[in-house]
């Protein structure tokens, strides 16, 4: 009954957030950062991540955030990284922080909030996750 209801869920929040027409340009499509440096890092994790080296590419993310810490992209990179990993709670408090320096980025908010989202229906928070997914909708007005 329990896989039914959350099933139901899933679809339910998968239709509103298809029906509310959440930013479709997805936060690591725009530019990560001015810095050489820390570009070359991003693009070495998101190589890693594409072929299956999770530790690989948190480590370079990691360390582009020494360089920039009030990076937002890097952040949200790095908490979707944690929600690949089951690493839940990690995950939404990394969006959350990306949420902090993110300022105006609706785009980069949103993406947050259905990462905050994912993380909750991970951990059975059914009531939290539908209200980080219309936090995202809302991002979207």
């Amino acid at each position: 009954m329990r896989f039914y209801l959350t099933g139901l869920f899933l679809l339910g929040a998968a239709w509103i957030s298809g029906c509310t027409g959440i930013a479709t340009q997805e936060p690591e499509s725009l530019p990560v950062s001015d810095n050489n440096a820390v570009t070359v890092l991003a693009e070495a994790a998101r190589a890693d991540a594409a072929n299956g080296k999770l530790d690989a590419a948190v480590g370079s993310f990691e360390r582009a955030l020494r360089i920039e810490p009030r990076n937002p992209a890097l952040w949200h990179e790095l908490a979707k990284l944690r929600l690949q990993q089951g690493q839940y709670q990690q995950a939404e408090g990394l969006a959350a922080r990306s949420n902090g320096w993110a300022g105006g980025n609706k785009a980069l908010r949103a993406g947050n909030w259905r990462i905050i989202g994912q993380a909750r229906l991970k951990r059975g928070d059914y009531p939290g996750a539908q209200s980080a997914f219309d936090k995202a909708a809302e991002q979207a007005n």
